[in-house]
Formats: C-alpha cells, structure tokens, sequence
C-alpha cells in the first residue's frame, strides 16, 4: 500500500502495527517503509477503539496541515 508523500513526489510505503502494552492497553504505531516508528496512539480500553483510532489517522491525516510552532 502506498501513500502520497508530503512534497507530493513518490510514495511512502508504511504500515500500522496494533500491539498490547505491559498494563494490557491497546495501543498503535505507524511504521515507516523503513521501519522507523513515525507515530504513535494513545492507549485504548478496547481493540476496537485503538482500530478505529487508526482509521481516524488514515481518514484525516492526508487533510492534516503542518502548523510551525518555532519563531521565524
């Protein structure tokens, strides 16, 4: 599966792993097509929460603006 990236030349294959923690939360990570984690969820009571905490992320993040937070 590939993704547009930000400067909008090429892809950018990446994947969501769905995982427990140690305190049996559920949680997600976006990996890289390197296998560099580039993002991360917040814990989830339910799989099904943390799943559709990560169909948020696929839905909106293509639509998501980069705001800087640094003086110019």
């Amino acid at each position: 599966m590939g993704r547009e990236n930000v400067s909008g030349g090429g892809t950018m294959a990446g994947k969501f792993e769905l995982y427990t923690d140690k305190a049996g939360k559920y949680r997600w990570r976006l990996k890289a097509g390197n296998g560099e984690i580039i993002a991360v969820g917040e814990a989830y009571e339910s799989r099904a929460g943390c799943m559709n905490g990560i169909e948020s992320v696929k839905r909106n993040a293509p639509l998501a603006e980069v705001k800087e937070l640094m003086p110019h």
